[in-house]
């Protein structure tokens, strides 16, 4: 009689076989004994809205109850729900997995506990079992139905889409309504409906299972996911709310997020009466004060939400479930409440060391099959996630349009068909996710070493925990799978990446849980092409796809914002846009070509017939030809970019909304440099299809495709090159302009960049470090003020014409030193290395020399500066005035206003180094993106990324889906080698990078790819050649 009564209905509806319960425990670990006594009945409400009744001892703990309810659904990760109910006071509080179930519940027959998602983890990855993701998306549901998920219509259409896709499967548009019309997900659904009819129409072939695991996918990148309010107000008696999540304890006004407190930030959180206090760590650069002080509704309100702070922080921080506190002698102060249960660790753990059963389920809505079209066959016993039931009976016409209580468990007892009837299914291709092997709070320091490198653009709080990676069903360096089974059809839509999921933002990741041995290693990579031809088709594909996003950035994101405003006139606007419209059209439409070769390639589909498809000539030269026609779009670029900066200067108007579309994330890079992009790619093409006619065999057929579209794409690039480096100088000035301060007439006609970068300027102080920028007819130097928006001012000018360089190191007693001396005024510099000398005295001697051949000096530069002709020995109050300006804004790039805060004058300011329009030029044509494992110097495993590299500068995405970029990693000054037996860095394909104490591994999933991501790099990191320059010499008017 002390034994729990577990009703048989719940395990029939998720299709369980009897008595076939799994443990939450660690192993070794024994359950606690059951409390004997009398039982007592309790009604559990689950997540698909049917009621199961459960008989536990009164004196039984709250786990007691949580375990049964988690063995009666046969769920292995049971420790990311949790029972809530409403109290004697009507107030909802968490079950208390230690205390007595009778001293909480005080009239069970009169409660209706539920069960119900507790803690979110930050990306739905870490859930590795299909019956948890399954459990979540029905909370989502239950969220959004309910309005505490909140979002914009475009994301709530999507999220029900993806619900119908799982419930009634591919698209049938009278179905569609039909269902929707008995079946409302959401307040204010009829609005909505067209959209959510168009969106699921994209989903054809989309299993259950992938419908749930892209429905966590885009929830979690809501704001209110998974987020519970509790009113409060702040000291000044603001009404808030406050909420707490994985990240730490964030505050919200409405709906919208206004502040968060990491719990990397967090010393000490406790509650008196109705004051919830937050105490901080000390921060110098912070200007909150020591301790927050929030007040709430009543004392019960603020323990409550006291205590799922501290069970939050505990499971998401801590190796273990804390150790209970002695119990003191005479008296005790404070609460004695603690987390109990497995942390997030453990819990990944346990399903890594495969210690449990694997059971299947039913899906109680889902009217259809899960078909897994791109499974993948586990390479060990328990690395596969628990199966979707693979059954169903017929269904009455009515039956799946019934409410989700309607449904007695009978009813889905009688529906249930074995096994055996419906034969094996495979898994979808969600893998098990590496779990953490340690976690410490020096995570907190690993992200603070990086923050100069790199401008996050989310919470930091993700970074200070361990995340497993991302699963994936294309060839990755970190897939648990074997290949794709060769009879796979893949969709022309679909590339081998559309159903990834997205690498995580913690730079502490952990090593893989099941570790390969060379020979698995080396089987897995024998079951993909290996030829050099496959691995450049690879990356046309890849960049392919960053080629697009950029495109969309004009045709999307910035034509939406100029919709908006009436800011542009129209006819800049029929200049711009209807020449990116076709070309996007076109390049979209290439980009399924590239990818359904590649999946034949690899023998994705269609395997008999494989041999006839292992090469791309015929795909280039197709798109080469049909790019031509779009040249007359081509040709209108350089006229877009001109119209657009001459708008700007004569509207103010204009002017805002371009700076302000650039501060968006979206938008990388600098407005501009998106309207050379399709001249950029050319140029791509070309060193692609140069790659390839070196690596085919001239006798064969791949090769005479090749050769003729690179013969096509030359003549285009031939056309073009002209038109390319003017525009590229052009964009170069007005870039530059943006950055300058003290000047008014810095673009005008005949006047080429050459060279900028930071050196040191020899004064009555001493060295004072400047900005210098170099032109064909002058040379700048500047220093950095503390002005808002980060921009140099402009300090004097050194016209080239009658100008002298020479070497001063003896004279001056300064190592690399030079004196430059004009017609008016010297100056003596330093740069920072031998190296660095020698590049700026080969370019300023050629522009010296180019200064000569032309008609004379040139004009005043300045609007208002005079002359600057002081020596070394005479610092004027305007001089040193500057230097402590200087001083006091020496800071890291991310204590920078946002405005003009990572362009490459500021890069080149902090690294100390220079660049020119030569490695500006040689950067454009090396450019690559693809999926990359980084690791971090003080990290214990690898973190899968979506990695672009543009503008000398690596840019790090979730996936190739994401719409911006989550940091960017500038390279200037950085040096690339590779790891040395003595870092410990047993892998293949591995580089690194290091400036200063920053240390950054990579691994490239190829000995091709590795090769290309150190060619690219290395281009970045060293000085270009001086041979390249000599195309870029001559002047350009324009």
């Amino acid at each position: 009689m002390g034994e729990i009564e577990q009703k048989p209905t719940p395990g029939s509806r998720l299709g369980a076989p009897e008595n076939s319960g799994i443990s939450t425990l660690e192993h070794g670990q024994k359950p606690p004994p059951t409390p004997s006594g009398k039982l007592m009945s309790i009604k559990i409400q689950m997540l698909d809205d049917t009621q199961e009744a459960f008989e536990v001892p009164q004196r039984a703990p709250g786990k007691v109850l949580l375990d049964a309810v988690c063995n009666h659904l046969n769920l292995v990760e049971g420790d990311y729900f949790g029972l809530e109910f409403p109290d004697h006071k009507k107030i909802t509080v968490w079950l208390d997995l230690l205390k007595p179930i009778v001293k909480q519940i005080r009239r069970p027959k009169h409660v209706v506990v539920r069960f119900v998602v507790k803690f979110f983890p930050p990306d739905h990855t870490q859930l590795q079992e299909e019956l948890t993701r399954y459990l979540f998306a029905l909370q989502v549901k239950q969220d959004l139905a309910q309005g505490r998920l909140t979002c914009n219509d475009t994301s709530a259409a999507l999220l029900i889409s993806h619900i119908v896709q799982s419930e009634i499967g591919d698209f049938d548009e009278a179905s569609d309504r039909e269902h929707l019309a008995k079946n409302k997900y959401i307040p204010q659904q009829d609005a909505l409906e067209d959209k959510i009819v168009e969106f699921h129409h994209n989903h054809i072939g989309q299993t259950p299972a992938e419908s749930d695991f892209q429905l966590l996918e885009i929830a979690r990148k809501l704001e209110m996911y998974g987020i519970r309010l509790h009113p409060a107000k702040d000291r000044e008696g603001t009404k808030i709310n406050l909420a707490v999540a994985n990240t730490g304890i964030l505050v919200f006004q409405g709906f919208t997020k206004i502040n968060a407190f990491n719990w990397a930030k967090v010393r000490k959180l406790s509650f008196k009466r109705k004051r919830f206090l937050i105490k901080l760590r000390p921060d110098a650069n912070s200007s909150y004060q020591d301790t927050l002080e929030f007040l709430m509704a009543s004392r019960d309100f603020c323990k409550s939400f006291w205590k799922i702070c501290v069970e939050h922080h505990a499971f998401f921080r801590l190796f273990e479930e804390p150790k209970p506190k002695p119990k003191p002698v005479l008296f005790s102060r404070g609460s004695s409440f603690r987390f109990s249960g497995r942390t997030q660790k453990q819990v990944l753990d346990y399903v890594k060391e495969g210690g449990h059963k694997k059971v299947q389920f039913e899906r109680k809505h889902s009217k259809i099959h899960s078909i897994r079209s791109l499974a993948m066959q586990p390479t060990e016993p328990n690395s596969e996630v628990p199966k979707q039931a693979q059954q169903r009976a017929s269904l009455t016409p009515g039956e799946g349009a019934e409410s989700p209580g309607g449904k007695s468990c009978q009813q889905a007892k009688e529906r249930k068909v074995s096994t055996e009837e419906c034969g094996p299914r495979q898994s979808p291709a969600l893998q098990k996710s590496p779990a953490g092997n340690k976690r410490a709070d020096g995570a907190v320091e690993a992200a603070a070493a990086v923050e100069e490198e790199e401008e996050v653009a989310k919470d930091r709080t993700q970074q200070s925990k361990p995340q497993p990676l991302q699963p994936s069903t294309e060839l990755s360096i970190n897939s648990q799978g074997g290949a794709v089974p060769a009879n796979v059809i893949l969709s022309p839509n679909l590339s081998p990446d559309t159903k990834q999921a997205s690498p995580l933002v913690s730079p502490l990741l952990n090593d893989q849980p099941c570790p390969r041995t060379d020979d698995e290693e080396e089987g897995r990579r024998k079951r993909f092409p290996t030829d050099k031809a496959y691995f450049i088709a690879k990356e046309v594909s890849t960049t392919e796809r960053t080629y697009l996003k950029d495109l969309e950035v004009i045709t999307s994101w910035f034509q939406s914002t100029v919709s908006k405003e009436d800011s542009m006139p129209e006819t800049l606007k029929s200049l711009i846009f209807p020449n990116f419209e076709p070309l996007h059209k076109f390049h979209t439409n290439f980009l399924k070509e590239i990818e359904q070769r590649l999946a034949l390639w690899e023998g994705r589909s269609n395997a008999h017939i494989r041999g006839d498809y292992q090469r791309i000539g015929d795909v280039m030269l197709k798109n080469v030809q049909a790019m031509k026609q779009l040249a007359v779009h081509l040709w209108k670029h350089g006229e877009a970019l001109e119209a657009l900066e001459t708008g700007i200067r004569s509207s103010r108007r204009l002017e805002n909304l371009c700076r302000d579309f650039e501060l968006q994330k979206v938008c990388y890079l600098p407005l501009n440099t998106f309207l050379l992009r399709p001249l950029h790619r050319l140029m791509h093409y070309k060193q692609v299809l140069e790659r390839l006619c070196k690596d085919n065999p001239p006798n064969e057929a791949d090769f005479r495709d090749c050769r003729a579209a690179l013969a096509e794409i030359t003549e285009m690039v031939a056309q073009l090159h002209g038109t390319m480096i003017k525009m590229e100088n052009f964009q170069k000035l007005h870039e530059l302009k943006k950055d300058l301060i003290g000047v008014d007439n810095l673009v005008i006609p005949g006047r080429e960049f050459i060279r900028l970068g930071s050196l040191s300027k020899l004064s009555g102080k001493g060295l004072q470090q400047r900005m210098f920028f170099l032109f064909n007819d002058v040379l700048l130097y500047t220093s950095r003020g503390l002005t808002i928006s980060n921009q140099f001012k402009v300090h004097g000018q050194l016209p080239l014409y009658g100008m002298t360089i020479e070497k001063s190191e003896d004279e001056w007693g300064v190592p690399h030193c030079l004196t430059l001396r004009g017609q008016r005024q010297s100056i003596i510099v330093a740069a920072s290395s031998r190296s660095e000398m020698e590049k700026w005295v080969e370019d300023i001697q050629m522009a010296i020399d180019l200064a000569e051949k032309s008609s004379g000096p040139t004009p005043e530069f300045l609007a208002s500066s005079p002359p600057d002709n002081k020596s070394p020995d005479e610092a004027t109050v305007a001089d040193q005035e500057s230097e402590d300006d200087l001083s006091a804004s020496r800071t890291s790039l991310e204590r920078q206003a946002p405005h003009r805060g990572n362009t490459m004058v500021h890069v080149c300011w902090h690294r100390n180094t220079s660049v020119s329009m030569v490695d500006f030029s040689v950067a454009v044509e090396n450019q690559l993106s693809g999926n990359l494992l980084r690791k971090f110097k003080n990290s214990n495993g690898w973190q899968k990324l979506w990695v672009v590299f543009t503008n000398f500068c690596l840019f790090f995405y979730k996936s190739h889906q994401d719409n911006h970029p989550l940091a960017s990693l500038p390279l200037l000054g950085y040096s690339l080698t590779i790891p040395s037996e003595s870092e410990d860095i047993h892998k293949d394909y591995v580089f690194k990078l290091h400036f200063k104490s920053h240390v950054y591994y990579f691994r490239a999933e190829s000995e091709y790819t590795f090769e290309r991501w150190m060619e690219v790099i290395r281009s970045a990191t060293s000085a270009a050649s001086r041979a390249l320059s000599l195309s870029h010499k001559e002047s350009h008017v324009y």
